[in-house]
């Protein structure tokens, strides 16, 4: 039920700023990434201005997940939580005519939008998936590179979200995602609704994105938080979340980061059965 709910929300809340193409209020504070201190200096003006106005004005993430992995020309790259599509047109033009990128939302507002900014970007080699993080609309040993921004902390089901990525990936297949991480935090911020809808209250602490990546069969794994929030940008993504932001604010100072999340799924598996190896 709170999963259902959470997701609901979250359905709502991206719908509204789909619609109102980046200008709604609530991308100040309650969308994922949507603060200054978070959303800032993550792309290039070369890249910025090589796409519609509309796909960099709803970027709501925490980082560049594009530039995390380097991309080759043919590769088949997947965005988990797509959005306006700023990480699958950048893609694209990444991976050539040869290559395929895919975009997943379950927003149909933020679907509508991505498709009309592929339009008017005239690129050809990307298709936009509805369906969830959890259950991702694709064949196993499918996708070369997953990428993500800011959109894993949404779900309230980790693991499924991350054994869904490895079953897509390809043996040797690579997950370069940008999301938060967070250490140790008061109850009441975990359970705010407003602040799961912006990523948040939702964020794993390193160890356990660490532990969850390989609990789904991943290895190399790498968190690396590179943008620490301090107490004023604490109070930026606080403010309308239902908690008390004065007294909240300086016991989160510190406590969450953008972060940079990289593992691989290994190249060969293990036999399963007694002819699986024959």
């Amino acid at each position: 039920m709170v999963q259902a709910s959470i997701r609901e929300a979250v359905r709502e809340k991206y719908g509204e700023i789909a619609r109102s193409r980046g200008t709604s209020s609530c991308c100040g504070t309650t969308a994922c990434g949507g603060g200054d201190s978070i959303t800032s200096n993550l792309y290039s003006d070369e890249e910025k201005a090589a796409l519609p106005d509309a796909a960099v004005a709803v970027s709501l993430g925490c980082g560049n997940p594009t530039a995390l992995q380097a991309l080759e020309e043919g590769q088949t790259v997947l965005d988990l939580g797509s959005g306006g599509g700023i990480d699958v047109l950048l893609s694209a033009k990444r991976v050539g005519p040869t290559g395929r990128v895919y975009g997943l939302d379950m927003t149909d507002d933020m679907l509508a939008l991505a498709r009309e900014n592929q339009r008017q970007a005239g690129v050809t080699n990307v298709e936009f998936l509805k369906g969830t993080i959890e259950a991702i609309p694709l064949p196993d040993n499918s996708v070369d590179v997953i990428i993500s921004n800011c959109v894993i902390n949404l779900s309230t089901d980790k693991d499924a979200v991350l054994r869904e990525a490895f079953r897509v990936l390809k043996p040797g297949g690579r997950f370069a995602v940008s999301d938060v991480v967070r250490g140790e935090v008061p109850e009441a911020v975990r359970r705010s609704m407003e602040l799961w809808i912006g990523c948040i209250a939702g964020a794993l602490q390193e160890t356990e994105y660490d532990a969850k990546l390989k609990a789904a069969g991943f290895e190399d794994v790498e968190v690396q938080p590179w943008r620490i929030y301090q107490v004023e940008d604490a109070r930026s993504f606080l403010s309308n979340s239902g908690v008390d932001v004065d007294r909240m604010a300086p016991i989160v100072d510190g406590k969450f980061a953008s972060a940079f999340v990289r593992a691989r799924k290994p190249t060969a598996q293990a036999c399963c059965g007694p002819t699986c190896c024959a």
